[in-house]
């Protein structure tokens, strides 16, 4: 019940915080959208980043990876790393990274984001590999600043989520 909860209002706040504060929602990333650019963007930092963990998880010691997913569980797996990424990325890359930004400028901005990102990532469990979102994470606060909405980190979060289902070490 928690998380969900927690979910909602990481989802709901930056909304209705634009609505309160009366501000654009494009202002925040907030009104999605994806050009063909933005799609070849996510498609290009998506190989860049996935095809070299993919041999490195390969050999991690102590693990059988690829893990042999149940064909009853992809689907629900696929829908949960849609959410997170939904959701997550409404709230990090959304609001907090525009509210840093404000302060800061766009480069801290992006670094202090992937930091509470890769630290939220820590509640789950206290192992290093779970701060490890800290890198991704620079690579979605890149794609939101470049792009000037969520929808291409949304993207790029959930192609992250995928493959960490079958690929990421059991911790």
């Amino acid at each position: 019940m928690i998380p969900t909860f927690i979910a909602g209002l990481m989802l709901y706040f930056p909304y209705l915080w634009c609505y309160w504060k009366k501000e654009d929602l494009e202002r925040y990333g907030l009104k999605w959208r994806l050009t063909k650019n933005d799609v070849l963007l996510v498609a290009l930092l998506t190989l860049i980043t996935l095809i070299p963990l993919t041999f490195i998880s390969r050999c991690w010691p102590g693990q059988s990876l690829p893990r042999q997913v149940n064909g009853s569980k992809i689907f629900a797996l696929l829908v949960t790393g849609l959410v997170a990424a939904v959701v997550e990325e409404t709230f990090f890359r959304g609001w907090l990274q525009t509210m840093f930004r404000k302060m800061l400028g766009p480069l801290l901005a992006i670094v202090i984001t992937a930091l509470v990102f890769g630290l939220a990532h820590t509640f789950m469990g206290l192992h290093f590999l779970r701060f490890a979102t800290f890198f991704p994470g620079l690579i979605m606060g890149y794609l939101k600043e470049r792009t000037g909405n969520v929808f291409p980190s949304i993207c790029y979060h959930f192609f992250g989520n995928v493959w960490s289902i079958w690929f990421f070490p059991d911790l």
